[in-house]
């Protein structure tokens, strides 16, 4: 938690952990990870969800809480299954927030399962940026225009649950739909980032400072990523 608060409603996709005290300029989105099928309902202490605290506090401590919302997706199942569930919600949150704060910035955080529906959302018309944490990017999953969004995606390169490999291929196709998208290869890295934690959440909240603000350009490891041929090694 960012606050120690959640503010949702019953159903709702949507849980709220800091509201800005003016006008919402931008907001964060939190995704954790799952499951390939599991119709278990999730619950706020399974690791998975845990795992993502330290980048709630990240995108907090990068923005101002006077204007960018920090909130997460709630899953109705721990799995994706075969009616792409954890996509279903994060659409849904998207809808909810449009409700809250109009056609403010929206920035995806995903890891794993999470990084996935990040990554099939970002055609969003409220999202702007996706920063994916070791995602699930299956071969097939359709990428559709992606004109003007930002994509950044951290893979370790000993993450042996999700396929740094498949990642580059998304990549790659983000580009070719319209993204300006790059991809960063963190050495000894695994697929929970407790390797080398630190530089997971330092990247992380280097990324999403510089996704909040798409009237700039992008500089940095950010820039040097989304122009580079390949995955940069860190």
């Amino acid at each position: 938690m960012v606050d120690g608060r959640g503010v949702e409603a019953d159903g709702s996709a949507l849980v709220v952990r800091r509201r800005p005290r003016d006008r919402t300029r931008a907001a964060v989105l939190v995704l954790h990870g799952g499951q390939e099928n599991g119709h278990r309902p999730t619950r706020p202490w399974q690791p998975a969800a845990l795992r993502m605290h330290p980048f709630l506090t990240a995108a907090a401590s990068v923005s101002s809480p006077r204007d960018v919302l920090i909130g997460q997706v709630r899953y109705r199942y721990q799995g994706w299954n075969d009616e792409a569930d954890a996509l279903q919600d994060t659409l849904r949150a998207l809808d909810e927030l449009r409700g809250l704060v109009g056609d403010a910035c929206v920035v995806l955080v995903g890891h794993s399962m999470g990084g996935r529906a990040a990554l099939r959302a970002a055609s969003d018309p409220s999202v702007c940026g996706v920063l994916a944490l070791a995602p699930w990017c299956p071969p097939g999953d359709p990428v559709d225009d992606l004109t003007g969004t930002r994509i950044v995606v951290l893979h370790g390169d000993h993450d042996r649950t999700t396929g740094p490999a498949d990642s580059a291929a998304y990549v790659r196709q983000a580009r070719t739909a319209g993204a300006q998208a790059g991809m960063v290869l963190l050495r000894g890295g695994d697929h929970a980032m407790l390797r080398r934690s630190r530089d997971w959440h330092r990247a992380s909240s280097a990324a999403v400072r510089r996704l909040l603000r798409p009237e700039r350009d992008l500089d940095g490891w950010t820039a040097e990523a989304c122009a580079s041929d390949g995955p940069l090694l860190r």
